[in-house]
């Protein structure tokens, strides 16, 4: 089957999750930022519920509301893909299951962490998640994260399912990703921001990002760039956003994309345990980094 090249447009965010002071879940800001999102910083959609939206310390019942509160916000403007992974499978096939429900347009399926499965695990898994839900699926090959890589006779292997569609590719090894796109139609986005436009060069699809929330005007017009064949301009504007698509991740990314947006007066408060809030330090430097790319915060 010949699949969408661009399943999900150019661009999309890694939305983080707004809470409250007390760190109960802000929808209202979720909706808030959403529609920032799509309309001030041009995503062709959002991914909710991944890493930097805190999945891994929101309740399932928190990932239903939330992504409700996002689909409704940014109606037919943008695609809304749920963050459905975990290392349980039958626990991702519920969580996929309820994201089809509340409207998502895709899921975000990592491959499972910390049990280390085989290779073979790895395909089951997917493969099983991709025959129990009706929506397309991204598959996140996030390695240094997930203590396992996806190989590329796996890869290859899954995409031969019709709604395995695409990949968040954070493995950072351009040799492997080149492998896989000239073998299958699967849609690669960059899963770090600063190898995008690497990443765009081998026939990748576009990027999902984490300084996007701030750097999104300029990573659209980078794409767009590359996509009319004007190399130069794609480079300049590259080299530009290299400050923030780098500096964004001094840190892990969640707690400086919280800082900028709470600098900017945006919905994001606090982070919740085990990550902690950045310090006055950190965000100082967050705004140098923001500076140099020409991004005020």
């Amino acid at each position: 089957m010949t699949h969408d090249p661009r399943p999900f447009g150019r661009l999309l965010t890694a939305m983080v999750t707004p809470f409250a002071p007390d760190g109960s879940l802000d929808v209202e800001g979720a909706a808030h930022l959403a529609t920032y999102l799509v309309d001030e910083q041009r995503n062709d959609a959002l991914v909710v519920s991944g890493t930097t939206g805190e999945s891994p310390t929101t309740t399932d019942a928190e990932k239903e509301t939330l992504l409700r509160a996002v689909v409704d916000a940014v109606g037919d403007r943008a695609k809304v893909v749920a963050g459905v992974g975990t290392n349980n499978t039958a626990h991702t096939i519920e969580l996929a299951h309820a994201a089809e429900k509340a409207g998502a347009h895709g899921v975000l399926v990592v491959t499972p962490y910390y049990n280390k499965p085989p290779q073979a695990g790895v395909a089951k898994h997917f493969l099983t998640v991709a025959d129990s839900v009706g929506l397309p699926v991204m598959v996140y090959d996030i390695p240094h994260r997930a203590g396992v890589a996806i190989a590329t006779e796996t890869m290859c292997r899954i995409a031969e399912h019709d709604r395995i569609v695409a990949v968040k590719d954070a493995k950072g090894d351009l040799v492997a990703s080149s492998e896989v796109l000239s073998r299958t139609d699967l849609a690669y986005y960059s899963g770090d921001d600063a190898a995008t436009l690497p990443l765009l060069s081998i026939g990748g699809a576009g990027l999902v990002g984490t300084s996007t929330h701030f750097t999104g005007v300029l990573a659209k017009d980078m794409i767009e760039a590359f996509e009319r064949g004007d190399n130069a301009a794609a480079l300049a504007l590259h080299r530009r956003a290299m400050p923030l698509f780098t500096g964004i991740f001094r840190v892990p990314g969640t707690m400086l994309v919280k800082a900028g947006l709470n600098a900017q007066g945006r919905p994001a408060g606090p982070v919740r345990s085990p990550l902690v809030d950045a310090t006055g330090a950190e965000l100082d430097q967050l705004r140098q980094d923001a500076a140099a790319a020409g991004i005020s915060l």
